[in-house]
């Protein structure tokens, strides 16, 4: 026989683990509610050409790509099938993926939405997406993302904006320490203009979006291999050191990108988000300028963000996001500027775990246990159960009459705190006979009564 087994990345979740998630989950939504964003829904899957071409060449080696359903090679000789490459198979056998992400999907709805959505149009999305990554500690192929975004404004206000929603479900979740790391990648750009190596933009955002996973050293080897010269990576380096201390070495900085028009801009830009919060202390989470961040995925092209555990906690972002100018354009909308950010829902859930940050999560929902005397009782719960549910108790009838003693021990396992005896006795003299878990105690009810103490406790 078989032994059942998960798919690698993937997993089960019981009870108490679905109470915990849910309790972040509500946090997440009532913050987003409180800034403004609405829910929508898109498929789990999308057109294999609506995601491909999106996300770099590390993002697209991990899309999960869906064959055709028949055999489309049934046509094809074997002489031809031998000679079939890659990219000559890959269109007959698969024309759909899981979606990478909920960005992108998100673009394509606001093309094929345009005349139905007011602009700027705020959403948020709460769906898994899929990544057939390598599965480790906080990280899994299946997981789900919690997005916001905001399309068609260009104003810095929205960074702002962001800035302040990641720390207030921080401050809600009673994470503190955590880092929000902010960059712009129009600083990047100019890095490669400066050097004059355009043409090496890529390599530079893929390696420097390893430095939270690899010693620096090691991202230092890997640019020098890919044709950065020494002394162009000593002096990349050279300034992601000097934007971690951003207020005092702002004139070093500016001057580093003078020659630039984009780096002058993105300095601007980086100043401004940063003058609002020095000069109004509204945050309680640390907030970092880091010219190292990258966020490795190509459709971002302005200020990027990325959030990070506090320094003891071994773990990588537990939300990022960025801005985007140009992706609705591939799918025809033109001048139509996007921001948005998204929290990792499993690794938030690892490290409030890990912090015994849970509040006290029952795991079971059930208030009431009604115990089984026997068939003759059988309407008589159903009866009792409605009644108690149309109260809003959430109650639960044991459905076979066997001991009392295995009943009472099925409450006590799934931590039902009251259980509720009617038998022979209680019918005969129209009371309910209720005990309370916890400390022990019986009383008899009249209904009127039984209702009040289940609905006020």
């Amino acid at each position: 026989m078989q032994k059942p087994i998960l798919p690698k990345g993937t997993r089960d979740f019981n009870s108490e683990e679905l109470y915990k998630r849910n309790y972040i989950i509500n946090i997440i939504k009532d913050n987003f509610l409180k800034f403004g964003f609405n829910p929508i829904e898109t498929p789990s899957f999308e057109r294999s050409e609506t995601l491909l071409g999106k996300y770099g060449q590390e993002g697209e080696r991990l899309i999960f790509k869906i064959l055709k359903s028949g055999d489309f090679l049934k046509e094809t000789n074997i002489d031809e099938k031998k000679e079939l490459k890659y990219y000559d198979l890959s269109p007959k056998i698969i024309d759909k993926a899981l979606r990478y992400d909920l960005t992108v999907p998100f673009a394509r709805y606001v093309v094929q939405n345009q005349n139905n959505i007011t602009i700027p149009f705020k959403r948020y999305q709460i769906q898994n997406v899929w990544r057939a990554d390598r599965p480790q500690k906080g990280r899994f192929r299946e997981f789900l993302q919690c997005d916001a975004d905001v399309i068609g404004s260009k104003s810095l206000m929205q960074e702002i904006d962001f800035i302040s929603l990641f720390d207030s479900v921080f401050f809600d979740l009673n994470l503190s320490g955590c880092q929000i790391k902010v960059n712009t990648r129009k600083l990047l750009i100019a890095i490669c203009d400066i050097f004059d190596c355009q043409d090496k933009f890529t390599a530079l955002t893929n390696q420097l979006d390893k430095l939270d996973k690899l010693d620096e050293e090691v991202v230092k080897d890997n640019l020098i291999k890919a044709d950065f010269k020494p002394n162009v990576v000593n002096s990349i380096f050279n300034v992601i050191e000097l934007s971690k201390n951003f207020t005092d070495n702002l004139d070093l900085l500016k001057s580093y990108f003078q020659s630039s028009e984009i780096g002058t801009e993105g300095i601007y830009d980086i100043e401004y988000i940063f003058k609002y919060f020095l000069k109004n202390n509204l945050i309680k989470s640390e907030l970092i300028f880091d010219i190292g961040l990258a966020r490795g995925i190509d459709y971002y092209t302005g200020v990027i963000f990325e959030v990070t555990p506090p320094p003891n906690i071994k773990m990588g972002s537990l939300a990022g996001g960025g801005r985007y100018d140009d992706l609705t354009k591939i799918f025809g909308l033109k001048n139509m500027s996007g921001i948005g950010i998204s929290f990792g829902l499993d690794r938030l859930f690892l490290i409030i775990e890990e912090l015994n940050l849970f509040p006290e999560i029952p795991i079971n929902s059930v208030k009431v246990l009604i115990l089984n005397f026997g068939n003759s009782f059988s309407y008589d719960l159903i009866e009792i159960a409605n009644l108690l549910r149309t109260s809003n108790v959430n109650t639960e009838f044991y459905p076979d009459a066997i001991s009392l003693k295995k009943q009472l021990n099925y409450a006590n396992k799934n931590m039902i705190p009251y259980v509720l005896f009617y038998g022979e006795e209680e019918k005969k003299n129209l009371y309910y006979n209720l005990k309370d878990m916890n400390s022990g105690n019986q009383q008899k009810l009249s209904k009127d009564q039984l209702l009040k103490v289940l609905v006020e406790n």
